[in-house]
């Protein structure tokens, strides 16, 4: 089942870790050819010398793996204390737009990036592309905007600091999580509106940052009008719609395989159909069973590594403490402030 089994290439399923250091079972997995990324989380953190040498471990087991995190800002952020307090993306964009200062929105994504790299991290999964403000219950205030335009301008300057710190930018959750109120961790949600309908606005983020952008999350949600299973196992969104109508070149990810939107399928049937229908990395996240059922599936099928996600590395030599004396660091630091006093 495709790709490569180079010495410089990477396995196919992204997986989490329990504790702040690394036992002998994590070890083991790690080196398992198939574990090509972990996601870490609050639970991880202590600190950021205890997050870096972390990343670092990790780094020393396997060198062809991705270490990702949720960063996104606001109640999106795993990483706290000394790392910086950053808004949501519906405040930032908000403040940048009554200031015209959309270029803070470049200033906080270089800032976020910034941080995680200095500490070991290759990439954050951000920015939020999808479009809502009302509609959502998981989505909300993860958003830029409601208007699909306006996100569009604060989305690519908050991406292009995001890449001015060595770091590859993940957009998600593709085609748009926002026009169902449902939340695809605890449910299935549907949409049930057409192509056009989603081209009108969910979509046009995507398709005008598309080559901004390093990878896209798919989302747990099926549109039945266009297909009528969702869209993490969907060859039509995946290889028809995004790969061919909309030439998208990144690495595509599933979203988290274990949430109650991926289905009752076991885990590991959930990620041969993800790979099947085009993903390029699934993530399976807390949950060490369905981990190994998904090592096990991709074993049986034949799931071969793959070259391409190592564009995802950030390969930014950045030290922590020079990072955080830099005047341009503090004067983020003190807008961000600011906006939280107003």
């Amino acid at each position: 089942m495709q790709e490569s089994n180079s010495l410089n290439s990477f396995g196919r399923l992204m997986t989490s870790l329990e504790g702040t250091s690394l036992t002998h079972e994590n070890k083991k997995l790690i080196l398992n050819k198939h574990v090509g990324g972990i996601i870490l989380f609050s639970k991880n953190f202590e600190s950021q010398k205890q997050i870096q040498s972390l990343c670092s471990d990790i780094k020393s087991i396997k060198q062809n793996i991705i270490i990702a995190v949720d960063q996104e800002g606001g109640r999106v952020q795993r990483f706290k204390n000394e790392f910086t307090a950053l808004p949501s993306m519906q405040d930032l964009g908000d403040y940048t737009l009554e200031k015209n200062k959309l270029e803070f929105c470049h200033e906080v994504g270089w800032l976020m990036a910034s941080e995680l790299a200095a500490s070991g991290i290759d990439i954050s999964f951000a920015p939020v592309l999808d479009v809502d403000r009302e509609t959502s219950s998981i989505i909300g205030n993860r958003a830029f905007s409601n208007d699909p335009n306006l996100l569009i301008q604060l989305a690519r300057k908050f991406i292009n600091g995001m890449n001015e710190a060595g770091m590859q930018a993940t957009g998600k959750h593709f085609p748009g999580h926002g026009g169902v109120f449902e939340d695809s961790h605890i449910s299935e949600p549907i949409d049930t509106r057409s192509y056009n309908q989603l081209l009108e606005l969910d979509l046009k983020p995507f398709i005008e940052l598309k080559d901004n952008l390093g990878a896209l999350m798919t989302a747990h949600i099926t549109f039945p009008n266009i297909d009528s299973i969702c869209v993490s196992y969907s060859d039509v969104w995946i290889k028809e719609i995004l790969r061919e109508k909309l030439a998208f070149q990144g690495i595509v990810f599933s979203d988290d395989l274990s949430m109650k939107g991926a289905g009752d399928y076991s885990m590991g049937e959930k990620a041969i159909k993800s790979i099947e229908a085009g993903c390029d990395m699934v993530l399976v996240c807390n949950d060490y069973d369905g981990t190994m059922d998904v090592v096990n599936a991709f074993e049986k099928n034949d799931v071969r590594t793959s070259i391409k996600i190592k564009v995802l590395q950030n390969s930014a030599n950045l030290d922590w403490n020079e990072l955080e004396n830099k005047d341009r660091v503090k004067d983020i630091k003190n807008v961000i402030k600011e906006m939280g006093r107003t």
